[in-house]
Parts: structure tokens; sequence; C-alpha cells
């Protein structure tokens, strides 16, 4: 019996995970590795920043998280035209120069001393208009990369790279920190958007599967007809109005133990900073599981979508009524695994529902939803905690997320019944006027979804 050829070793490999046949997607993968390393490092630097510079007021780590979050949640649908009019590669390399430049200034004032929370406000809201731009943009960019046949299996592997670096960043940040100090952390950052502008120079352009792009709006009224044009085909779309619909009422209602843990530990379980570490380390782990099942669980299917959705309303339900802490670990896993495995999978499913000269304007729809609600249900579950306590606005969270979760299983078995056969919905799939505009090729009945990488920068 003879040893398998390397050869046969690699293309063994990328049948499993077919993205990493384009030469373009390794790129990609590759550049987004290393700067996603630098940009969870600048999270939690910033945090302790904020902190340092406002004399431990947690109040500003909110108006810092709003002033980021604000722009995408406003300018979001902009982004979408931007992405449908303008070649996708160039405009993600000028949004990598401008996140690089942010955070190189942040670096050069927080070593001279002169840093202050104004100038973190305003940095963060100059970070959050480049995010506006740039999500859109990078989330429809997949299937160019790899093509609509691929396009799950990359979603997947995004995800899968976000949440490793999720796992890594912060680590090697609080070592850093410790060593160092702050800015460096940010200077790291700042370099690490040199691997993903090369990656992006280092492309060929006529690999790329793309569309032909939409005609750039010249006056107001061009612009509102077709940020309508996208809204009115996310109406239109049962699978993408229902994958729309439940990350955003599950992101609100559910997603939200970034607020909610920190009290939970110190004041519920009786725990310090490592073990309120330990819990979000928890929480990270199970969204790589989660990125990492959906790379290797072959075709994306919608179904997922409300699974990941009951799987984090169940755990958060139970976490609130945990008082021990081990248990309390434990479900901070399928937590973490719920809320990847819902929303990478909803990322996919829009894209592969989506025609080409409209796919841009239709995630900026899902990111825009997407960026409003998670810091929204943050401030709800802020006030509820400070009211009701940590326990049951947990359990009251995670109840109405179980229940989201199981009205989207029943919305969707209701599309499944409904729904045409994927050959005549493509042929019949409205053509956005002025563009391409030319479908998707058809996604076998039950399939599509996967993947996807939320903005921290």
């Amino acid at each position: 019996m003879t040893a398998p050829s390397a050869t046969a070793v690699r293309a063994g490999g990328r049948r499993r995970l077919p993205a990493f046949r384009h030469r373009n997607y390794r790129l990609f993968f590759t550049g987004q590795a290393i700067s996603l390393i630098g940009s969870w490092m600048q999270v939690v630097a910033q945090d302790w920043l904020v902190l340092q510079v406002s004399g431990g007021q947690p109040f500003w780590l909110g108006v810092v998280s709003a002033a980021q979050f604000l722009p995408p949640m406003v300018l979001g649908l902009f982004g979408g035209v931007i992405a449908d009019a303008l070649p996708k590669r160039q405009t993600l390399r000028a949004t990598q120069v401008v996140f690089m430049t942010l955070a190189g200034v942040l670096a050069i004032l927080t070593a001279t001393g002169h840093v202050n929370v104004g100038v973190i406000v305003l940095l963060a809201l100059f970070l959050g208009c480049a995010n506006a731009v740039d999500m859109p943009v990078r989330q429809s960019f997949s299937v160019e990369l790899v093509g609509p046949e691929d396009v799950g299996n990359a979603v997947a592997l995004n995800a899968s790279v976000f949440n490793g670096a999720r796992v890594i960043g912060p680590a090697v940040a609080g070592l850093l920190i410790g060593v160092f100090g702050i800015a460096p952390a940010f200077a790291i950052n700042s370099l690490s958007f040199v691997a993903a502008i090369a990656a992006l120079q280092l492309m060929r352009d006529d690999e790329l599967h793309r569309a032909r792009f939409l005609n750039v709006p010249r006056s107001p009224h061009e612009v509102r007809d077709n940020l309508a044009e996208g809204l009115a085909y996310v109406r239109r779309t049962p699978i993408v109005l229902m994958a729309i619909t439940a990350v955003g009422v599950v992101a609100t209602l559910g997603m939200n133990y970034n607020v909610l843990t920190p009290p939970l530990a110190q004041q519920v379980l009786g725990s310090d900073a490592a073990g309120y570490g330990f819990l979000m380390t928890a929480a990270g782990i199970g969204a790589l599981v989660g990125a990492v099942t959906l790379v290797l669980a072959g075709p994306p299917r919608p179904w997922r979508i409300p699974a990941g959705a009951i799987a984090l309303g169940a755990a958060t339900l139970l976490l609130g009524f945990s008082r021990t802490y081990p248990l309390s670990l434990a479900l901070m896993v399928p937590i973490g695994f719920g809320g990847v495995f819902m929303a990478a999978t909803a990322n996919a499913t829009i894209q592969l529902h989506s025609p080409d000269g409209l796919r841009g304007r239709v995630m900026s729809v899902y990111t825009t939803v997407f960026s409003a609600s998670v810091p929204i249900g943050g401030i709800a579950a802020g006030i509820l905690a400070s009211t009701l306590g940590v326990p049951t606005t947990l359990a009251l969270s995670g109840g109405l997320s179980l229940l989201a979760g199981i009205g989207a299983a029943v919305w969707w078995s209701r599309i499944r019944r409904t729904e045409e056969e994927p050959s005549e919905r493509v042929e019949d799939a409205p053509r956005p006027a002025g563009v391409a505009g030319v479908p998707i090729a058809p996604v076998a009945s039950g399939d599509a979804g996967v993947g996807g990488r939320s903005a921290i920068r």
C-alpha cells in the first residue's frame, strides 16, 4: 500500500475546502488572518485605554462603542450602493489604508501621552465611517473571490478565521500590555493591515467573478432609487427577509452577553477579572467551533439559522438559572456556537439568494440591521439588569431568543413549502434596472448560507 502523494493530499484538502482552490481567496484569507489578530488586539487595548484616561468610568466605554457603531447604522445602506457601483478590490484596499492610518495615529498619540477620551471618541467615529463602506463591500466580495458555487465555504472560512483571531488577539494583547504598555498594541494593529493591503494588491482581476457594476448615481434622486431597489428586493424575497429578520431579532434579544457577562461573573458567580476572561474565552471557543463546523459541514443550509438561534436561546435561558461557575463556563460555549451558527449561515444565505447587481445593497441591509441590533440590545440589557437583576435578564433574553428561533423555524418551513423550484426562481428573478443583474446559479433545495464577519475595527 503506497502513501498518498503530496499532490493528492493537497487535492483532497481543496475538495474539502473548495474556496482554497482559488488563488485570490487564499491571498484574502492569509491577509485577513494576520490583520484580524491585530484588530482584536486593538479592541482590548482600546477598552483598557478608555478606562485609564476616563478615570475608570465604564460610561465612556459605551460612548466609544456608540461612536464606532453609529456610522454603519446610519450610513450602511449607502455603503451598499458603493459596493455595487465601485470595484470591490480597490475599495477594500482604500478602507484598509484608512484603518491602518487610524490605528497608527492612535498608537502615536498614546505613546506620546497626547490621548484623551475626546480623541478616542473622534477616532472611533472615523473608524465607524470607514466601516460603513467596508462592511457591505467586504461581505459581498466573497462571491467575487470564489464564485457562487464555493461562496458558502468561503464565508464559513471567513467566520473561522475571525473567531480564531478572537481567541488569539485578546490573549496576545493582554500579555503585550502587561509588559510593554498599550501603544504597541495599536502599532501592531496598524502594521497588520500591510498584510491585508498586500493580499488585495497581489490579486488578479481576471480571476475575479465580477458582475457589471451599477451605474454610479449622480443625484440624490438616483441614490434614493438605488437604496429603494435593494430594500424592495429584501422585502419580496422570503428567504432573505427571514434571514435578516431572524438575525436582527435574536441579536437584539440574545447577543448581549458582552454586557451581561461582567456583572454575572462579579455579582452572581463571585468571580474576579480572570474568571470573567475565561467566560468570554469560552464563548470565543464556542464561536470558533461553530465556524469550523460550518466549514466542514458541506453545502450551506438555511435551517441552520433557526437552529443556531435555538441553541443560543436555550443556553442563555439556562445561564440565567446557573449559580455555579463551572456550569456557567460550560454554557458560554453553546452561546458562542449558536450565535455564529446563526449569523454565519444567514450571511451566506443572503449572498447566495441575491442577484449580482444587487448583492452589495442587499448585504448592506444585513450589516445595518446587525450593527444596530447589538448595541440597542446591549443598552436594553443593561437597563433591565440594573432593575430586574442579571439572572432575570439572562433568563428573559434567552427565553425570547428561543421563541424567536422557533418562529424562524416555522417561517423557514413555510418558505420551503411555498417556494418555487430553484431553476424557476432563477429564471424569474427580477433584474435591477441599469445593472447586469444576472441572478445566481441555482441552489439545491434546502441549501444556502454560511459565514460572515462582524466588523470590529
